[in-house]
């Protein structure tokens, strides 16, 4: 499918969502709501229904989840980097870090599904699974090093453990590695379910838009929208190539790079003591530029890709 096409309809959710939130509909009090649905109820479903369902290449998911990792490492280490070379303030940097490395769930996915409608959310649902709980960890492990306001190993343990999306992931995996069915009725209701998630929550991200903070942040804005929607594509396709990917899941892979970085990064800034400010900034810049940047990446990516 075509790169523009795929992704006409996913930005338009989203500008559709900024609209309906600044013309009051159908209300204020709606978005949260909607986001903890989709969230808890629709997204689990759809990563569940498809994992169960798949048809999976053992070495192709092997060497996909070494890519991750790879993927992982490498930014983690290039953005400790830029903090030794620019000296962010504390608090700033946990939100320049989430800002460059964690990827939005929702975005995602709809383009996974848009680009490859066969195997693009089975590829996405292992990304999901390996890199939240990955992400969770390494954030948290950031506020613990550069924030007074330090969260226990229990509970970033129980973070991870609770996270409905890799709930979602685990049980998936393993009805379909025991070849065990759901009854049909929750078959058809888990679809109908999941048929709403990815919808909803880009019209959620749109809704979230916060393009008046985008005048105060300066530089620390600046690092994590290039970093997220530039430096880390061009890792993605490094590790991509490092672990041998098929271009169909070096793609996908290079979509969750390229995507702008999640709510939830908002939310964590906001409970240990970060620049909530700042994140909410990184995040409406973010999926401003990606609206631009996203089809250039994908399309400069997989026409690259065999050059690495």
């Amino acid at each position: 499918m075509n790169i523009i096409a795929s992704l006409g309809p996913v930005f338009a959710l989203m500008l559709g969502g900024y609209l309906l939130r600044r013309s009051g509909f159908p209300g204020d009090s709606f978005w949260p709501a909607a986001e903890k649905f989709i969230y808890f109820i629709c997204f689990p479903a759809l990563l569940l229904t498809r994992l169960a369902e798949a048809r999976f290449e053992g070495q192709i998911a092997l060497d996909l989840v070494w890519a991750i990792v790879l993927l992982l490492t490498l930014a983690a280490a290039l953005l400790l980097l830029l903090q030794r070379l620019v000296v962010f303030r504390g608090s700033v940097f946990t939100s320049v870090f989430q800002g460059g490395i964690r990827f939005n769930t929702y975005i995602a996915l709809a383009v996974s599904a848009g680009l490859l409608p066969d195997k693009g959310v089975v590829y996405a649902a292992i990304i999901a699974s390996v890199m939240i709980p990955l992400l969770n960890v390494l954030c948290v492990l950031v506020f613990a090093l550069y924030q007074d306001n330090r969260p226990s190993p229990q509970r970033v343990l129980l973070n991870i453990a609770q996270n409905p999306l890799i709930l979602a992931c685990l049980l998936g995996l393993a009805l379909n590695l025991t070849g065990v069915n759901l009854p049909s009725l929750a078959v058809e209701v888990l679809q109908l379910l999941a048929q709403i998630a990815l919808p909803l929550g880009l019209l959620a991200v749109g809704a979230a838009l916060k393009l008046n903070l985008l005048r105060t942040t300066g530089y620390p804005l600046v690092s994590a929208l290039a970093f997220r929607l530039a430096i880390m594509p061009a890792l993605a396709l490094l590790a991509a190539s490092f672990m041998r990917l098929p271009l169909d899941a070096a793609q996908i892979l290079l979509v969750f790079a390229a995507v702008p970085s999640a709510s939830a990064a908002y939310i964590l800034a906001r409970q240990l003591g970060g620049d909530a400010p700042l994140m909410a900034a990184i995040l409406s810049g973010q999926t401003l530029v990606a609206m631009f940047s996203l089809p250039i990446v994908l399309t400069a990516g997989i026409a690259l890709y065999p050059f690495f």
